[in-house]
């Protein structure tokens, strides 16, 4: 069987390269190279391994029109875990180097602190690291996630973190209930104090340290959580970053966090917040859309284009990239990433 050099160019002109087969998909090349690449789902949907070949050859497996549409297919865009080299293959990631990780991803143990229904099909999840022989704190960059394994089962569920790195070893997430979901049905009977086990922190949707531009963030429902972590990490930070947070929802009942984004501008008082709702009520005061159309709306009055870092369903990912190539903003200031259900 025929093998191939893989080289990987990661954001800050580094690389890493291992060897693949002709039969064997990148991800899992790399994996038994020790070289643990960003990733998620593996199976072609989430499009959290994705990667640009810049030269060589290669066969494309199935994989979701959603997670790697037609368009980004035809400029090279991959997905590692779909890929099989006919050729030795040159790629471009969209991380740094030090995302990639050369060692076992940590699992831990945490216990429930706390479960509260704060919105209409949305619960808050805090949770706290049990000490052993990694400490007692809860590392990790603001933008990450964790996997939380469902109980009773060997299936995870990546969940975006809501706070930022503390001592006391505490996890926030705000989880959006999905019906008939694994980790869903779980919370609905959640209690204090049962044990869950955790992977992480994974993921590369962080903030960038290139910023003189506008911070902007756009998010949709559960899409909040990850740009939550990174404005109170400016704000603790002392951030005086220009920033928006454009938060949307469809009714006003699913909205959630209201009290934390106010006490984050306390701290950053440049942040601008528009919360829309797509189907309002009578006596809604705020924006009246979606957050694409209040984005769309704004982008003609700002003095320059800002970073955008959008987390949401493919819809919202795919409207506001096109409203921002659109635009004339660069592939390079925008970040995005969906979620999955849990």
């Amino acid at each position: 069987m025929t093998n191939y050099d893989i080289t990987i160019h990661t954001r800050d002109k580094q690389q890493v390269s291992f060897v693949c087969s002709e039969a064997e998909d990148l991800l899992s090349a790399a994996d038994r190279g020790s070289i643990l690449l960003p990733s998620q789902c593996r199976k072609g949907t989430c499009g959290a391994c994705v990667a640009t070949v810049t030269a060589g050859t290669y066969h494309l497996g199935e994989v979701s029109m959603e997670a790697l549409p037609e368009k980004a297919q035809a400029r090279g865009d991959v997905l590692l875990c779909r890929t099989y080299p006919r050729a030795d293959l040159i790629l471009e990631a969209p991380y740094d180097y030090n995302y990639i990780r050369f060692e076992r991803i940590p699992e831990r143990e945490a216990e429930v602190m706390d479960v509260t229904m704060v919105a209409t099909g949305t619960r808050r999840l805090l949770l706290r690291l049990q000490p052993d022989e990694q400490g007692g704190a809860a590392e990790f960059e603001a933008g990450q996630f964790m996997e939380i394994q469902v109980p009773g089962s060997d299936a995870r569920r990546p969940n975006s973190l809501a706070n930022n790195t503390n001592w006391n070893g505490d996890l926030e997430f705000f989880i959006t209930l999905r019906p008939g979901g694994a980790f869903s049905t779980y919370l609905e009977s959640a209690l204090v104090g049962d044990r869950l086990n955790i992977r992480g922190p994974l993921g590369t949707f962080t903030l960038r340290e290139n910023g003189l531009r506008t911070f902007g963030s756009l998010v949709a429902g559960q899409g909040l959580v990850p740009l939550l972590s990174m404005l109170r990490r400016m704000a603790d930070w002392g951030e005086m970053l220009p920033a928006r947070l454009y938060f949307g929802a469809r009714y006003e009942d699913e909205l959630f966090c209201q009290e934390e984004i106010r006490q984050i501008q306390d701290k950053l008082p440049q942040l601008q917040v528009k919360i829309c709702l797509s189907r309002p009520g009578n006596h809604w005061m705020d924006y009246r859309g979606s957050v694409v159309d209040a984005l769309r709306d704004d982008l003609g009055s700002l003095a320059t284009l800002p970073d955008l870092y959008v987390c949401g369903s493919t819809r919202l990912v795919q409207g506001v990239t096109e409203l921002a190539l659109s635009q004339g903003l660069p592939d390079s200031c925008l970040q995005f990433e969906r979620f999955l259900s849990a």
